[in-house]
């Protein structure tokens, strides 16, 4: 029982590992004992969240555009020439668009779509080989989906590609389960609700309080309680979880 979390030794990958919700995955790798690669496109933004953790485990920080499928190479070739293999992919990279209707503009939908939905997937096809490589039915590998309780239910704000984006990522996660399974790598997601972030700074600044009142538990997300998720989802204790979505935000989804 001891060792159901355990992921010490295995070597993961968190796109967007720099900041937000990738940053607090990757720090719960980190501590729990997995060399864990994260990625920005801003070099020194990942480095710097790299150097912050060296002191609790092996983090490497290393550029990446996720957005262009050369981008999306590039970054598979750097992870390939350091590691045989990988366990642990988390696809967190992501952004968020929002604008009323009547003027919500064609690049707002396809930049939100191209890097919440289609790069992951691309992602996750490139780095086949890797992930098959250490799998086995003993020791499956493991696919991690960053979607979002929008996604799940109709948000209060016109954010209609990224709503979309994630509803499509929730249900590509449970067409990948079914298809990889055969090779050993179980594909689940992470549904979080309010967590702090760049994409919630604004929000949390002007309704905090508001927001807090909506939420069952009372409070925002603290790093404890992403990372506690994905080292799950990540260990012996998920290894029979597949196509599924955890959703992780003190009942706010599933009661407003």
């Amino acid at each position: 029982m001891k060792n159901l979390f355990d992921i010490s030794g295995k070597v993961a990958v968190v796109t967007g590992g720099s900041r937000g919700i990738g940053a607090m995955i990757a720090a719960g790798y980190v501590e729990a004992g997995a060399r864990t690669y994260i990625c920005s496109r801003h070099l020194d933004q990942a480095r710097e969240t790299a150097e912050a953790l060296s002191d609790k485990g092996d983090c490497i920080a290393l550029a990446a555009d996720l957005s262009t499928l050369d981008g999306i190479d590039h970054f598979v070739s750097e992870i390939s020439s350091r590691e045989d293999r990988i366990d642990i992919l988390v696809n967190n990279a992501g952004a968020v668009w929002a604008a009323p209707i009547d003027k919500f503009p064609e690049s707002g939908w396809d930049k939100v779509m191209d890097l919440n939905v289609k790069s992951p997937f691309f992602l996750i096809q490139k780095f086949l080989p890797l992930l098959r490589t250490g799998a086995s039915a003993d020791q499956t590998a493991r696919v991690i989906n960053i979607a979002s309780v929008d996604g799940q239910r109709v948000p209060d704000f016109e954010t209609y590609s990224y709503s979309a984006s994630k509803a499509a990522v929730i249900h590509m996660t449970r067409v990948l389960a079914k298809r990889l399974a055969a090779d050993h790598i179980t594909v689940n997601a992470i549904a979080p609700g309010p967590f702090p972030s760049d994409m919630t700074k604004a929000l949390l600044a002007n309704q905090r309080q508001e927001l807090i009142c909506e939420v069952p538990l009372g409070r925002i997300g603290e790093a404890e309680d992403m990372a506690g998720a994905a080292i799950y989802l990540a260990s012996r204790a998920g290894a029979y979880v597949t196509g599924s979505t955890l959703t992780v935000d003190g009942g706010w989804a599933s009661t407003v």
